[in-house]
């Protein structure tokens, strides 16, 4: 097969895809993986889509073990969108609470919150595209 110049480019992208789908596929697994978390929920709320995305479910915030993880729910889908990462915000989205790529765009999910973020600083689970900074899901937390 003769590589013109049109083909190089698309075999370039192909590439380019691939790269990014085998990175996100080995490094998109939950901190606790996906087994519902056993300890004392403190928070919960519903999911809904941002900008033109359907983001559905609920997320919610455990402690566990003197730890503390958001977990969505099995309830939880979305409809897809490129470098998806499960955040928290208060009032909007903090860059400095990303948490971790989003997993899978369906089902249980649960993510570690690190040590250093102090959960009563949010009140918000955000599903956000770090690659074009924009929103694609928020659940807004009410304390239980």
């Amino acid at each position: 097969m003769i590589i013109t110049p049109l083909r190089a480019t698309a075999l370039a992208a192909m590439l380019a895809l691939g790269a990014c789908a085998a990175e996100t596929t080995a490094h998109h697994a939950p901190a606790a993986g996906a087994a519902a978390i056993h300890g004392t929920k403190t928070a919960e709320g519903a999911f809904t889509g941002a900008s033109n995305h359907v983001t559905t479910g609920h997320a919610s915030i455990y402690t566990e073990g003197g730890k503390w993880f958001v977990s969505l729910g099995e309830d939880f889908t979305f409809d897809g969108a490129p470098d998806p990462k499960v955040a928290l915000g208060h009032d909007g989205y903090d860059p400095d609470a990303l948490l971790a790529p989003l997993a899978s765009n369906s089902g249980a999910q649960v993510y570690e919150i690190p040590a250093p973020l102090d959960v009563a600083d949010y009140n918000e689970v955000w599903i956000w595209c770090e690659e074009f900074a924009v929103p694609l899901g928020v659940a807004k937390l009410k304390l239980l």
